[in-house]
């Protein structure tokens, strides 16, 4: 295990005035620990009363590290004997480079690193800064650590990470506002034409065989639905040349271990759904559950001959349908910008991107990185650029190894 401490003087956050329910400020300490046991105890324990994203959970991270054996360590931050803030990242490989990020990569999305909500209400960008100086004391070898698609705040907690020098991420998140209920949001979203249409498919499908959604519920019922969404997503990929995300054994045997454990919660922070018809999954949707907002992580529909019908319009509607029924404010489609998406959606969030360089080649790559993101916001934010790079891409299927800049769920 590789531990490293460092202090600050906290008497400038304990000057600072403090909202009626902050958590007073005692000897403010930090450590940055390998995934041991210890560690991930540490982590867990915060969470139990901390805010945090579904990429930023205890169930999230302790799984990953399981089932891919990724070099995670933990930075955490403590007041006295209490854990206060944390970073659970993971350092890979970049060519030369060494980059610690959100663990999970490009599976985490809309991040926000587990913290005490009392001690935020105290916190400065000097404590979180000393977090990340002490992850480069204790290991020299990362050359950047890269905060990416950052929420701006979660339930109305400002993320703490954006007292740090940021700028936009390429891609936009789109939800859909809830108040007033599932009536209200089609009196939005046209409606009629909606229910029409889902009258529609619900024919069509009957047509073929009695359309069933289900929920997993069991760890069988699990592994049938992610069986199911992986050989969707492997030809979708395929179909648009672009690397499969979900495509490695370790990376299915993390999804499939995080939507079991999450069963035996009262209320499970992680979710499937599934569109059947004529005994065959159509269409496959994995949620979170964060507070008042449900987020779709990821979804896909089978390409075959009920794809025409639109199964995964179809279950979406019947999902937000249900989110509204169960009392949730949000309905989160997370990262990406895509036309069925802005069929729903009424609420545009931008998240943001932290670099933080640890050495000379870490600068370098940051600026890489910044560059290369303005470059994705230009291509997306061009509508004929965007789709001129899409056609491409579908033209060099089979000509050249898979791109890797994907943004599809």
């Amino acid at each position: 295990m590789v531990d490293a401490t460092a202090s600050f003087d906290g008497n400038r956050l304990a000057a600072s005035e403090a909202s009626p329910r902050a958590l007073p400020i005692d000897k403010i300490s930090l450590s940055v620990s390998a995934t041991d046991g210890a560690a991930l105890a540490a982590y867990a324990k915060l969470c139990r009363s901390a805010v945090f994203a579904p990429a930023q959970s205890a169930a999230w991270i302790l799984n990953w590290a399981a089932e891919t054996g990724a070099d995670v360590l933990v930075a955490t931050l403590n007041n006295g004997d209490q854990p206060v803030f944390a970073l659970a990242l993971e350092v890979i490989r970049r060519g030369p480079f060494r980059v610690a990020r959100f663990v999970g990569g490009r599976h985490a999305n809309g991040n926000f690193a587990a913290a005490d909500p009392r001690w935020l209400a105290n916190a400065d960008g000097e404590a979180v800064r000393s977090v990340l100086t002490a992850i480069a004391k204790a290991r020299p070898d990362i050359d950047l650590v890269a905060l990416e698609r950052l929420l701006p705040d979660l339930d109305g907690i400002a993320n703490p990470l954006a007292s740090f020098p940021h700028f936009p991420s390429p891609n936009l998140s789109l939800a859909a506002d809830l108040a007033g209920g599932f009536d209200a949001l089609l009196s939005r979203a046209s409606g009629k034409r909606r229910r029409k249409k889902h009258r529609a498919q619900m024919r069509k499908f009957e047509a073929v065989g009695i359309p069933r959604r289900i929920e997993a519920r069991t760890p069988e019922e699990v592994n049938r639905l992610l069986d199911a969404f992986f050989e969707m997503k492997e030809f979708r990929f395929r179909k648009m040349g672009v690397a499969n995300v979900f495509g490695e054994p370790e990376i299915r045997a993390f999804f499939r271990a995080l939507f079991i454990e999450t069963l035996a919660e009262e209320k499970p922070s992680f979710v499937l759904h599934g569109l059947e018809v004529a005994d065959k999954l159509r269409a496959v949707t994995g949620s979170s559950r964060s507070g008042k907002r449900l987020i779709c992580e990821f979804g896909a529909i089978a390409e075959d001959d009920l794809a025409h019908t639109s199964p995964g319009d179809f279950l979406f509607f019947d999902n937000i349908e249900e989110a509204c029924e169960k009392g949730f404010e949000i309905y989160d489609f997370s990262v990406g910008d895509e036309p069925y998406k802005r069929l729903w959606c009424d609420i545009e969030t931008q998240h943001f991107e932290v670099l933080f360089p640890l050495t000379l080649k870490g600068r370098a790559l940051a600026l890489e990185l910044r560059q290369g993101a303005r470059l994705k916001s230009f291509i997306k934010n061009s509508p004929t650029v965007w789709k001129l790079t899409k056609r491409l891409r579908r033209k060099t299927v089979g000509q050249a190894a898979p791109v890797t800049n994907e943004d599809d769920n």
